[in-house]
């Protein structure tokens, strides 16, 4: 808890691997050690508990509390500023892994490589697959989403998936005068019983799909598909006057038609 971000530690439900910017503070706390050789607090003679609740609650003059900078006067100056911007109160102003390894430079000037370049590396390709990790779940997030999305926009009136979609109440509404049609496969049964429900399924698929492509070219609503029934409305979800039924009988008589050339 020592070497925790205040933000996860006041946050009951942060994540339990941290952040990226919590990452950065808890390194701050690791660079004051190096310097201090004294513990994450150095000379502090606070108990671990007390200094967890002064991080949470700020000091007495409403500053954050941090171990005093103080106790490494005699570090680079350079440093002492990349510490402070990592305690930064607030996460987002906190520098990134790739910007502390620029601003630590210096530190590394007419050395070889040493633990330092070590740890800056490991914490460097932690966050980069982070990064990568956090970028792969989003995606992830939107394409799910995209097929929720379509998925409704199949089932359902395009007003009514809209309103889902967006945490709305659906509405219910009142349409004075509608056609509803209704089909179903004579003698399907019949048919049933003498072929395999795979053949079954695809004779279906067939056929709805068919019909599927037809209604496109009328002002009608496709319901559902029910085994071998298959329902259509033409006057809602949006209303088209007294042309409901005009369109109804042509959309019928059209599959009435493709289906006869279907069969033979």
């Amino acid at each position: 808890m020592l070497w925790k971000a205040p933000e996860l530690i006041r946050d009951r439900h942060a994540p339990a691997r941290g952040t990226q910017e919590g990452d950065v503070y808890s390194f701050a706390i690791i660079l004051f050690e190096i310097h201090s050789r004294n513990g994450p607090y150095g000379m502090c003679e606070l108990t671990p508990k007390d200094i967890i609740e002064r991080v949470m609650a700020y000091d007495e003059n409403g500053h954050p509390f941090r171990p005093r900078l103080s106790e490494i006067s005699s570090t680079p100056r350079f440093i002492t500023d990349v510490i402070k911007e990592c305690w930064d109160e607030d996460p987002t102003k906190r520098p990134d892994f790739k910007s502390l390894r620029t601003k630590l430079k210096p530190m590394q000037k007419g050395m070889k490589s040493s633990i330092f370049d070590n740890m800056m590396s490991i914490m460097e390709k932690y966050a980069s697959n982070l990064e990568s990790l956090v970028q792969s779940r989003t995606d992830e997030l939107i394409e799910e989403k995209k097929k929720t999305e379509e998925l409704l926009q199949d089932m359902l009136p395009g007003a009514v998936a809209d309103q889902l979609m967006h945490g709305k109440q659906v509405e219910a509404e009142s349409f004075d005068s509608v056609t509803i049609f209704f089909s179903d496969i004579c003698g399907f049964t019949a048919i049933s019983s003498e072929s395999t429900p795979m053949q079954i399924v695809d004779m279906l698929n067939g056929l709805y799909t068919l019909f599927d492509s037809i209604i496109e070219f009328y002002d009608v609503y496709k319901v559902e598909t029910i085994g071998d029934a298959y329902m259509v409305v033409s006057g809602l979800p949006k209303p088209n006057g007294n042309r409901h039924a005009g369109e109804i009988a042509s959309m019928a008589l059209n599959l009435l038609q493709v289906n006869g050339s279907l069969r033979s």
